[in-house]
């Protein structure tokens, strides 16, 4: 599990930096607005092959095993993560309602990801995996709100980006509850 932690501790370390206004402008004045993209993407995209293989890793050598998840949490996930796909849809910088609805449809959509997670995950891993991701949507939910963003404005109708939001959203739910089993080696709907 130490590569996933790893994993954790970087991506979302880097992350956590850009909500550091001070020291972030800082490294950016020092290194210039092109370089420091590029090694926050290089840092954040190891951090994601870390979880990802630490994840993989921590599952081949035996989950540890915390509590066994109720039944219902299966469907509940099913139903949350729709609403998960819809919001990180809804993250495009067009103007709609969803958009306005959720302010930031990005950590919404991560808080729901995590949280519908942790519903139907029981071991020890998981609950690192998914918990540090919603601890962590949740303190950078503060950050914006502290740092004065109000988020994406209100809409009075539904417009062209909720349809393309809803239509991609599940079209996305879709194609990974299909992808899932391949993906992350867990079916979703049971055969």
């Amino acid at each position: 599990m130490t590569l996933l932690i790893i994993g954790i501790a970087v991506f979302l370390g880097v992350h956590t930096l850009s909500t550091l206004r001070g020291p972030r402008d800082a490294l950016v004045g020092k290194l210039g607005a092109g370089p420091y993209k590029g090694l926050y993407s290089l840092a954040a995209l190891a951090g994601l092959v870390m979880i990802g293989w630490g994840f993989a890793l921590y599952r081949a050598h035996g989950m540890i095993v915390v509590w066994a998840p109720p039944a219902w949490a299966r469907h509940l996930t099913i139903a949350l993560m729709w609403f998960s796909f819809v919001a990180l849809a809804a993250s495009s910088p067009a103007p709609g309602r969803i958009r306005g609805w959720l302010r930031h449809p990005m950590l919404a959509g991560i808080k729901i990801w995590a949280l519908a997670h942790l519903l139907v995950n029981g071991d020890a891993g998981s609950m690192v995996l998914f918990g540090s991701f919603l601890a962590w949507s949740v303190y950078d939910r503060i950050s914006v709100k502290r740092r004065g963003d109000a988020g994406a404005a209100r809409t009075g109708a539904f417009t062209r980006a909720d349809a393309m939001a809803l239509g991609i959203g599940t079209l996305a739910y879709g194609v990974m509850i299909l992808l899932h089993p391949y993906l992350i080696g867990v079916a979703v709907i049971s055969p």
